[in-house]
Order: structure tokens, then C-alpha cells, then sequence
């Protein structure tokens, strides 16, 4: 009944009129698009088959010093792909996910099969909503701090997702702020990862990191922010850090799945701190550097392996925030072309 326009109802969910199936795909994978990803690389294809979509990764050399094991690259496409799912169970389409499903060919990422047509589901409505309005604002938060119920709610939606969430104490912030600072010093003394920057806050396509969203100078904060070699346009006001609140996201295991599965709980976790009014900003830098993220393995109590660094706060309300960054053409990550009567 799903293929043919006609409206499913189902109890308890909300009546929805379907679209051709790889159009709702094509739709998804598009809407997928305004996930985060590292320095905005946007490093995911998707291909939309007959009843599949497939999740791609793009291995870009001008990432091989940031992430020289493709690991934040993983992690990026693990946010798309939660976008992904979400978009397809707001416009009444369930799937099975297939994480890694061919050993052979490791830059497939994802396969989303066995389609089934049911009520769309309203709390995902809500998320696509949230999904083009989520931005990084890396200015200092107010003097707000967020409510334990926002933080437990965030935590929660990550958890979901399959990875683990760590706030961290006072001491613990300290080291992860010392952490991030020697991440810093060891960055900016290396070449490549300079030239790297240079590349993605530089961009005039639909990739890479704007000045109007890079601060105009560096925020006097507890936990240094990343060094993008140059100053952006972005006022930051008088504020600090003193509010916010930090996390580790991590997991049991390093292998791709997991990291996969870390991108799938930042989109969660992203969503819905954006639904709450919570800023939320990724420190990756502590994670690049070997030593840093072993000091951070540490700070975690050897419990997990560490994927990435979290500050959440409350938005300062009396200067505007940032912009989007820009995204790429919807032509240039989704192929269509094994279904393009269907998809148009």
C-alpha cells in the first residue's frame, strides 16, 4: 500500500502519504547532508538503490594529517547516517541498518535495507526540524548553566545510539583542558596539519570552515578551543566557560563499527541538545594527538577508548551566533543514477 500514494495509518503514529520509495531515500540521504563532520568535509556519498540506500565514505588526503586512520572520517559518516535514518522514519519508513556489511570493501559504510512503510513517526518530524537548524558556535557560553534534566536527556540519546557518555568533574575538566592545550602546542609546530587548515578555512565551494564561524580571537576559556591558524570573523564577547559543562564520548572497542556507531550518538546526543536549547561544541584536537588521547583514556579511567570531547552551554542571547557552513550540492553526494526515473 506504501508504493502507490495511498495513506497508511497505523495506531498511535501519525497518518503519512507516501512518496515513491527511492525518492523518501534520496530525500534522506539530501537531509543527511547537514550533519557535522570534521573541519566541515562533508566525507559521505550515498547511492540510492531500487529498496537500499548505501553509505559511502570518501577518503580525502587533505585529512591524512588531522585523521591519518580515517577514524573522524568514520565518525562523520556515522552522524550523516543517523540523519539519515531519522529523515526516512519522519517521512514513514522504517529500515534495518547494516553497519560495515562487506569486509572486502571498506569504505562502505552502511547499508540501509528491508524498507517497511509505517506512521510517520513525530518525534523524528521534530529532528529533521532540528537537523537544519543545529550549528557549532565555539564562542564562550553564558553564565547560564545547563539544567541536570537537559544534561541527562542528551546523555541519553547517545546512549541509545549505542556508545557511552561521560560528564566530567571539575578535576577531570583541568586535565582535559591540559590536555587539549598540549594537543594544541603539538598541532601548530606540525607542517601538515597546518597546510590542512589552511585548505578547509579557506574553501569558496560548498566545504570547509567560513571566517564567520571561526572566532575573531582565541576565548579566554578553561579548555582552549582549536588554533585554525587564523583569526575568523566571528565576535565572541567578554565571556567564559565557567558554566559549561564537558563530556567524554567513548566506547568499549576502536574499531570502525565503533567509531561508526560514536557518529550515529553525537548526531543523537547533537539533536537533541539542539531541541533544548543547548549549545554544543566537538573537541577533536584531544583525540588527534596520540598522547592526548591516551591522557584522555586516563581521565576516563581506562574504561573506554575515547572518541571525541564535548563543551555544552547555554548560548550567549545577546550576540547573534554564527552561520551555517556551507554544504555541498545534493548531485555531488547522492547517486541516483540506479534509479533515476524514481528518484527525480
Amino acid at each position: 500500500m506504501s508504493r502507490d500514494g495511498k495513506v497508511v495509518r497505523m495506531s498511535h503514529q501519525t497518518p503519512v502519504t507516501h512518496r515513491p520509495l527511492t525518492t523518501a531515500l534520496a530525500d534522506a540521504a539530501a537531509m543527511a547532508g547537514h550533519a557535522p563532520s570534521v573541519h566541515n568535509s562533508q566525507p559521505w556519498r550515498w547511492r540510492v538503490l531500487p529498496d537500499a540506500l548505501e553509505l559511502r565514505m570518501l577518503r580525502d588526503t587533505r585529512l591524512a594529517a588531522t585523521d591519518p586512520q580515517g577514524e573522524l572520517v568514520v565518525l562523520s559518516c556515522g552522524a550523516a547516517l543517523h540523519h539519515a535514518r531519522l529523515a526516512l522514519a519522519a517521512e514513514g519508513w522504517e529500515t534495518s541498518v547494516q553497519r560495515i556489511p562487506d569486509a572486502g570493501d571498506p569504505d562502505l559504510l552502511a547499508r540501509l535495507t528491508a524498507p517497511r512503510a509505517t506512521g510517520a513517526d513525530p518525534d523524528a518530524m521534530r529532528s529533521v526540524q532540528c537537523m537544519q537548524t543545529r550549528h557549532t558556535d565555539r564562542r564562550p557560553v553564558s553564565d547560564e548553566p545547563v539544567t541536570d534534566d537537559s544534561l541527562t536527556a542528551i546523555a541519553t540519546a547517545a546512549r541509545q545510539q549505542g556508545a557511552q557518555w561521560e560528564f566530567l568533574d571539575r578535576d577531570q575538566v583541568l586535565q582535559l583542558a591540559a590536555s587539549a592545550s598540549h594537543a594544541a602546542t603539538v598541532e601548530a609546530e606540525d607542517s601538515r596539519l597546518r597546510d590542512e587548515l589552511e585548505y578547509w578555512t579557506s574553501r569558496a565551494g560548498g566545504t570547509g570552515l567560513t571566517p564567520e564561524v571561526l572566532p575573531e580571537q582565541p576565548a579566554q576559556t578553561t579548555v582552549p578551543g582549536r588554533d585554525f591558524g587564523r583569526p575568523g570573523s566571528l565576535p565572541i564577547g567578554p565571556g567564559h566557560d565557567r558554566a559549561a559543562s564537558y563530556a567524554v564520548l567513548y566506547g568499549d572497542r576502536d574499531e570502525p563499527v565503533d567509531w561508526l556507531r560514536a557518529g550515529e550518538a553525537l548526531s543523537a546526543a547533537w539533536l537533541a541538545a539542539t531541541r533544548l536549547g543547548v549549545s554544543m561544541v566537538p573537541l577533536s584536537g584531544v583525540v588527534e594527538v596520540p598522547a592526548t588521547r591516551q591522557t584522555l583514556r586516563q581521565v576516563l579511567a581506562g574504561l573506554g577508548h575515547p572518541y571525541l570531547g564535548l563543551r555544552l552551554g547555554v548560548a550567549d542571547p545577546v550576540h547573534a551566533g554564527p552561520p551555517h557552513t556551507p554544504r555541498l550540492p545534493r548531485e555531488q553526494v547522492v547517486d541516483t543514477s540506479a534509479v533515476s526515473d524514481d528518484a527525480a
